[in-house]
């Protein structure tokens, strides 16, 4: 019987991505960017493998399917980044998800969401998240998978 294939090299994180955030690229690009979410899971990917991480990344704009996908992470990798988009602002079942795995956990927006609408202003994620990055657009992600590299480092 032949062995199972080895898994791919590198630690295993989750990159989350929640509502609309598959229309990157296409929707309000003056507030979002131009990069289409295809280019962030490209540009999370190679950050990770530059850290010796392994991006798996996963979007959704269904909350449960996000909150299934923290739990999963519980088992199967070592840390998550995440942004949670308009569930920032609502979900405070996503963010008892995230409490709950005790994983570290970096929350990125694309844009500053302090300058934005009132309502965007709080974010229920961020006081589960170890760091929050806002405001750079896809380069946040870049940002946050290099400090969860350092995260998971210093915690191994």
């Amino acid at each position: 019987m032949p062995n199972p294939p080895a898994p791919p090299p590198g630690v295993p994180v989750l990159v989350l991505n929640g509502p609309n955030l598959d229309l990157l690229g296409l929707r309000e690009p003056a507030v979002y960017g131009k990069d289409t979410l295809a280019d962030v899971d490209e540009l999370c990917r190679a950050t990770a493998e530059a850290h010796g991480l392994r991006a798996d990344c996963r979007q959704s704009n269904h909350e449960g399917v996000l909150i299934d996908a923290v739990h999963e992470a519980r088992t199967a990798h070592r840390g998550i980044v995440i942004n949670p988009a308009g569930y920032s602002h609502t979900s405070v079942a996503l963010r008892d998800a995230l409490a709950a795995v005790e994983l570290p956990v970096v929350e990125v927006h694309l844009s500053n969401i302090h300058r934005r609408e009132a309502f965007r202003h709080h974010s229920y994620v961020s006081a589960v998240a170890e760091t929050v990055i806002c405001g750079a657009g896809a380069h946040g992600y870049a940002m946050a998978l290099t400090h969860l590299a350092r995260l998971l480092e210093e915690n191994p």
